[in-house]
C-alpha cells in the first residue's frame, strides 16, 4: 500500500475543507501549503488588475515564498490542491513544486472551484513541468464520496 500525502494551498478554507475530508478518506497525512505572506480579501479581488492575485496571475515567473517545506521522501503518492485562479493553479503551486522533488511519485492533482473546470491548470501544469508523473486531476467538491475517491485513485 503506498504512503500518501495530501498538500494543498487554501486562500478561503474551501480547499483546507476538502483537502480535511479527502485526507480522512484516503488515510493520507497533510500539509498545508502556507505563502510567507498570508491573501488578505483585497490581495484576492480578482476584478482589480492591481491586486496582489491578479498581479500574480498575469506573471508566469511569480513564485510566492512559501513558509516551510516538507520532506516527501516517505511517500510514494503525493496528492495537490487549490483553489482555480485565472484557469489555473495559483502561482504559490508552482513555490511548492519547484522546492520538492516529485521525481518517481504519482502526483494526482485536485482543485476547488465555483464553475471554472479543472483541465485547464492541469494542462498546464504538465506543460511547465513534463518531467513529473501527473496522473490525473479532478474538481472535488466537500460532499466527496470514498467510492469517488476510489475510483479517481484507481484503488
Amino acid at each position: 500500500m503506498s504512503k500518501k500525502l495530501i498538500c494543498y494551498f487554501s486562500a478561503s478554507g474551501v480547499t483546507r475543507k476538502v483537502s480535511e475530508k479527502l485526507a480522512s478518506l484516503v488515510g493520507g497525512d497533510l500539509f498545508e501549503i502556507k505563502p510567507v505572506k498570508a491573501y488578505s480579501s483585497e490581495d484576492l479581488d480578482w476584478e482589480d488588475k492591481n491586486s496582489r492575485s491578479s498581479l500574480e496571475m498575469t506573471d508566469s515567473k511569480s513564485r510566492p515564498e512559501i513558509e516551510k517545506i516538507i520532506d516527501i521522501e516517505d511517500y510514494d503518492t503525493i496528492l495537490i490542491g487549490y483553489p482555480i485562479w485565472w484557469g489555473l493553479a495559483p502561482r504559490v503551486i508552482n513555490t511548492f513544486i519547484e522546492k520538492v522533488t516529485l521525481d518517481n511519485k504519482k502526483v494526482y492533482l485536485f482543485a476547488t472551484s465555483g464553475g471554472s473546470g479543472i483541465e485547464y491548470s492541469v494542462d498546464a501544469l504538465k506543460k511547465e513541468y513534463p518531467n513529473i508523473n501527473f496522473i490525473s486531476g479532478k474538481r472535488l467538491s466537500s460532499n466527496i464520496t470514498s467510492d469517488e475517491i476510489s475510483a479517481w485513485l484507481g484503488e
